[in-house]
């Protein structure tokens, strides 16, 4: 077994030399400048970028390491489409537990951390797979990018060569792994569809000049190097008295002794060395030198130190700024890659960051907002009281309007009524002639007079009911004019009661009197017969 490796990586060179695989091309073509930012660069006045230097530098380090541990510091789930078209948190045990745990070495913020470390150092992440006896994925190591390789198939398919990692599990070299078991994340490919570009490339010559800029003050600083001044003579000395006066001054006036008044004779003078063109730009050049490598990686500067800070006092504006330049790409890239390298269905699962652990708002922006959300009906009580950390109401679960709101299919269908605001009151029916009484009936029962009022009384409370509707002035008007024409119609009624009960006795009454006069008439015709 331990001729394996030799023979794969032998079997890997016979499939190329077959034309089988071919490997993609790492370094640009005819400049001799590798992709990944190291090597000799032979077009940018041969100043050599060594990938491993360039990392020592303090603006690239702090790029690298804030953009990884911010992406790295969010969480990330697994959220499942409901019903309704929306994306609701979820728990699948063939996805979350790799979600939550990677691998056997590493937590979920060290994972993530790692990848995107590896795709800003060398522009590409590669991530290997490991599945169970159901296919399903089980654990993802982040793989070394110098030991892997790309490779394609004459038909177009992508394979990836892989040396040995034990920490990987990959005791041995792989010749040729098919894509579908390599999650393969990358920078902007500048030059091959398959090789990302970190973003050393175009700052690794500013990075360079910044450390040796560093590295020159630091020498002229640890050995003074340079001589602070010059002592002259008016006329021609030998060696011998150079040499002693050169170590009689360094040993009065130089290390600890500077600052003491010299004594000069034999007509010497001191001439100091002023600070030339050159080092009096030196903060300039390493000011210029930092942003070009923020620019790069599209970092504000600000963030890491570089430049001042913006004078307005917005850190909502200034984080949504740093995510939409430099974040967003990243975060939508590892939600992509991972959805398909999971095998998830897009119609049903999807991974997702929680971007409220990165754009936190402070405290009183953060009220202003869950509150209007609240007010507006967007969110429920619950849900804002979630984002505080306070625990859930009775009677919260449900987002609340105001009972003056309407919806628009009742305000349309209000609108398409003959009177849509109810300005217009219907005049009364006339109240019915009552009828005469029939012979034998009594004159104080009238079922037609009390089927009337009830009528002119439910008239009455309908039109209270239906003016309850309308808003506004327009509400109080016609409540007003309804109790007004209930109260008219009674009174009506009465009246007309009355008045009919008047005429019934006058009727009597004059009955009474013809019956009386035909009694006296009778009476005295009877007198005068007898």
């Amino acid at each position: 077994m331990k001729f394996a490796p030799a023979l794969r990586r032998g079997l890997t060179a016979v499939l190329q030399k077959a034309g089988m695989l071919s490997q993609v091309p790492t370094r640009g073509r005819g400049v001799g400048f590798s992709w990944f930012g190291d090597g000799p660069d032979n077009f940018q006045r041969d100043v050599e970028v060594v990938h491993d230097k360039v990392l020592a530098h303090p603006t690239v380090y702090a790029c690298i390491t804030l953009i990884a541990s911010d992406i790295a510091k969010v969480s990330l789930g697994l959220r499942e489409r409901e019903d309704e078209g929306y994306w609701e948190q979820a728990e699948n045990p063939a996805y979350s537990p790799v979600l939550r745990k990677p691998n056997h070495y590493q937590t979920r913020q060290q994972f993530i951390e790692t990848w995107m470390i590896s795709k800003l150092q060398r522009g590409n992440a590669y991530v290997l797979k490991v599945r169970d006896a159901r296919r399903v994925v089980v654990k993802l190591y982040v793989l070394d990018p110098t030991r892997v390789q790309p490779l394609v198939a004459p038909n177009g398919s992508v394979f990836y060569q892989l040396n040995s990692d034990d920490l990987s599990g990959l005791p041995m070299d792989l010749p040729a792994v098919p894509a579908s078991e390599i999650i393969h994340d990358r920078m902007e490919c500048l030059f091959h569809p398959l090789v990302g570009v970190s973003p050393i490339f175009a700052c690794g010559v500013a990075a360079t000049l910044g450390l040796k800029i560093d590295a020159s003050a630091a020498k002229f600083f640890q050995n003074m190097a340079r001589p602070s001044g010059v002592l002259t003579a008016p006329a021609a000395i030998s060696d011998e008295v150079a040499a002693r006066l050169k170590r009689e001054w360094e040993s009065n006036y130089s290390a600890g002794n500077l600052g003491k008044v010299a004594v000069l004779g034999d007509s010497l003078k001191f001439e100091g060395m002023a600070i030339n063109a050159v080092d009096a730009q030196q903060a300039e050049q390493l000011k210029l030198s930092d942003e070009r490598i923020c620019t790069a990686f599209h970092v504000p500067g600000f963030m890491v130190g570089v430049g001042a800070m913006p004078s307005y006092d917005n850190v909502q504006a200034l984080w949504q700024q740093y995510y939409n330049q430099c974040l967003q790409k990243h975060f939508e890239s590892i939600e992509a890659v991972l959805d398909e390298g999971l095998g998830l269905d897009p119609a049903a699962y999807r991974t997702e960051f929680d971007l409220d652990d990165l754009l936190r708002m402070d405290s009183k922006t953060l009220a202003e907002v869950e509150g209007l959300k609240v007010q507006r009906g967007i969110a429920a009580p619950n849900e804002a009281r979630r984002k505080f950390n306070l625990e859930p109401v009775e009677g919260g679960d449900s987002p609340m309007v105001q009972q003056q709101n309407y919806s628009l299919a009742a305000l349309a269908k209000r609108d398409a009524s003959e009177d849509p605001f109810g300005k217009t009151t219907p005049a009364p029916a006339p109240a019915p002639a009552p009828a005469p009484p029939a012979d034998g009936a009594d004159p104080q029962e009238d079922p037609a007079s009390a089927e009337d009022v009830q009528r002119a009384v439910d008239a009455g409370i309908g039109k209270v009911l239906q003016t309850v509707k309308a808003d506004g002035d327009a509400l109080r008007a016609d409540v007003q004019r309804s109790f007004m024409e209930a109260i008219q119609a009674l009174e009506a009624r009465a009246q007309a009661e009355a008045e009919q009960q008047r005429q019934i006795e006058s009727e009597a009454a004059a009955r009474l009197l013809q019956f009386g006069d035909a009694l006296t008439r009778r009476i005295a015709r009877a007198t005068a017969e007898a």
